[in-house]
């Protein structure tokens, strides 16, 4: 197929996109905007010299830079304008339904209210759907790397909105903290009425994607990657239709996969596992959904069939009802079908 066709093709597909942290949307621009805006001074001279240093060797060194460009959101209008900037973008590439990741402890941490950072990103979300009928989920994730006793603090400040929260996940450093670590929170967190997700196996071993499902009872693990080192895993996330949210262009730039050929996708696919694409944080690894579906299809050589299997995968792995479901996957079936006339 010709890279034009593709474009084309992956640009009409109507998407789902699951696995999204909104501070990981901050394109260089908008940062070095609100940085002026707050009056702070980033350590990097110009969008240039910033985007020079988004190249990451492992997950750590990505982080360190993400929570650098987090400092400068301060106000209930700097994560208004964060979200709103990645809704536009998205709803451009026909990006129907979100579920957006926040982190709540990244802000708090350093004296930001939750309800100045739930606030602003609420407002953006709630405009995209009314706007641009973009519907939404929003899910509160725990950063691994601190303790579950912060984790319950972050679940106490979250009730006053948990109307606005449909579900909380677990991500930051994965190395180290394995999901067990926040068994009690989990169970809390789910008795509030909140669905939950977790990042298993991407840098850490496949062990912490049993313990994800074991320890925490999630209903959906982001990324994955590492459950086909285990067959008696991949069979149980079969039958429980367990839904997987991976990244490709994240994984790449991350070098959790070295090159995007090795990418598991179509083998996770082939296995009948429930496999998703998604962007992760589209900012700092070099696209947004349609150049992970373009970067993923010219790689593994994915056909008509695979781009349709993904997109309806995202929605049956979305938390959307099942009659809206049902409407989108209609949609993205139909919309092959017009490709064949």
């Amino acid at each position: 197929m010709e890279s034009s066709e593709l474009k084309k093709i992956i640009q009409g597909i109507p998407k789902a996109e699951l696995h999204l942290h909104i501070e990981g949307s901050f394109e260089p621009e908008l940062m070095f905007e609100i940085a002026k805006r707050n009056k702070i001074t980033l350590a990097y001279d110009s969008i240039a010299s910033l985007k020079e240093a988004y190249k990451f060797n492992n997950l750590q060194e990505f982080l360190d830079l993400y929570y650098i460009g987090a400092q400068v959101l301060i106000h209930e209008q700097d994560f208004y304008d964060l979200t709103w900037a990645y809704l536009t973008k998205i709803h451009s590439q026909n990006v129907v339904h979100v579920e957006v990741f926040f982190d709540p402890q990244t802000h708090t941490d350093r004296g930001i209210a939750f309800d100045v950072v739930i606030k602003g990103i609420y407002k953006a979300l709630e405009k995209a759907k009314a706007e641009l009928n973009i519907s939404y989920q929003l899910i509160m994730s725990y950063l691994r790397h601190l303790s579950e006793e912060e984790a319950f603090k972050t679940l106490e400040s979250s009730l006053p909105f948990k109307d606005w929260i449909d579900g909380v996940g677990l991500d930051s450093s994965e190395m180290g903290n394995p999901p067990s670590k926040f068994t009690k929170v989990f169970e809390a967190s789910a008795n509030q009425g909140y669905k939950l997700v977790a990042h298993a196996g991407e840098e850490g071993p496949v062990d912490y994607i049993w313990e994800a499902l074991d320890h925490l009872k999630v209903v959906r693990i982001d990324h994955g990657n590492r459950c086909l080192d285990d067959d008696t895993l991949v069979q149980r996330l079969i039958e429980q239709e367990i839904p997987l949210t991976l990244c490709p262009l994240s994984n790449v730039e991350l070098k959790v996969i070295q090159k995007m050929e090795e990418h598991p996708v179509l083998k996770m696919l082939d296995k009948g596992l429930l496999a998703t694409i998604h962007s992760d944080d589209p900012a700092y690894f070099g696209g947004y959904m349609n150049e992970n579906y373009y970067e993923t299809a010219k790689a593994l050589n994915l056909n008509k069939e695979h781009l349709m299997q993904l997109a309806v995968n995202a929605f049956e792995a979305s938390w959307l009802n099942s009659e809206t479901k049902e409407k989108h996957i209609n949609q993205v079936r139909e919309y092959f079908r017009s490709l064949e006339l």
